[in-house]
């Protein structure tokens, strides 16, 4: 089997009492698109900042491509890039001038930067726009010329720190479909549950500095169960919680709803009914759900989520 890409053991970051990673291990396959989800200070992007050279570790080890971060620091720069939560592109110049400077820096030849500036014009759609200023870009069409940017010097290992903050639905598909497209090995970090859902060959959630799971995403949706019901309620979910107990997933005061974990079968949902109405509990509404990436990062980051941000 090959080396993964990405790997840390009992990875550790702390600001003098105050812990932000607690012994994370990760791995990371090469050629796959890995997402750390979790929520506002979770330490997603501390992680990235010690695998990209830019923090030191307080303990453990951390290796990208082989490498020690920390032994071997230029190694590890030689073969990543990192695009971080804003788009880092200078506003006064064309798309094409941002990569062609991109191109000075990576020392290419005045013939291999400009053909390296079309060809990722090209795959990112930008061809139309490349002599564009980038101050007159949309959200999504700037993060498009910032990934062009990280790409330039053809790294093996591409991090992303939550890419498609802030954007709208449109633009956030076609940062989606571009990254889908890259062919290289990609960290990302993210809040967005469907980014992770639809990118990620693999998924790990971070919560409070700890790894609390592991897996593809149709193993972590199998953690929460096959089936759910939400159930509508007459009244008040208080009642409902005192009767079902432990088995509800979710509840939603505001909307009289509570979600309970079921094998999917009419006799598991008979049970659950019959066991509401013995205790008083009145049903207008029965709906089946089958379990989504949202109820994974509730059920394994505290019952909360936060709004779409950054992290740190």
């Amino acid at each position: 089997m090959d080396d993964p890409a990405v790997r840390t053991v009992g990875l550790r970051k702390a600001y003098g009492r105050t812990t932000v990673l607690d012994g994370v291990d990760l791995e990371v396959a090469a050629g796959t698109v890995f997402a750390l989800l979790g929520p506002n200070g979770a330490g997603k992007t501390t992680v990235v900042r010690i695998l990209a050279t830019l923090l030191p570790p307080s303990g453990g080890t951390a290796e990208v491509l082989g490498r020690d971060v920390v032994a071997d620091p230029g190694a590890v720069r030689a073969g990543i890039s990192l695009t971080g939560q804003f788009a880092a592109v200078d506003e006064l110049l064309t798309a094409e001038e941002n990569l062609l400077m991109m191109g000075r820096l990576w020392h290419l030849g005045r013939a291999e930067r400009r053909r390296r500036a079309d060809e990722l014009l090209a795959l990112l759609d930008l061809t139309g726009d490349a002599r564009r200023r980038v101050k007159a870009f949309s959200g999504g069409m700037r993060r498009k010329v910032d990934l062009a940017m990280s790409l330039v010097g053809r790294p093996r290992v591409l991090f992303l720190d939550e890419p498609t903050t802030g954007l709208d639905p449109r633009s956030r598909q076609a940062v989606w479909d571009v990254v889908r497209s890259l062919g290289v090995t990609v960290f990302l970090t993210t809040q967005y549950l469907e980014e992770a859902d639809r990118l990620a060959d693999r998924i790990a959630v971070l919560d409070a500095g700890r790894v609390v799971a592991a897996g593809t995403a149709a193993e972590l949706k199998r953690r929460v169960g096959t089936e759910q019901v939400e159930l509508v309620l007459d009244e008040p979910v208080d009642r409902a919680l005192a009767v079902l107990g432990g088995a509800v997933l979710r509840s939603d005061a505001a909307r009289r709803t509570v979600r309970v974990a079921t094998d999917g079968s009419a006799g598991d949902l008979r049970r659950v009914l019959a066991g509401l109405a013995a205790g008083g509990v009145g049903v207008a509404t029965v709906a089946l759900h089958r379990p989504t990436l949202d109820d994974v990062f509730l059920g394994l980051t505290g019952g909360t989520r936060e709004p779409a941000g950054a992290a740190r």
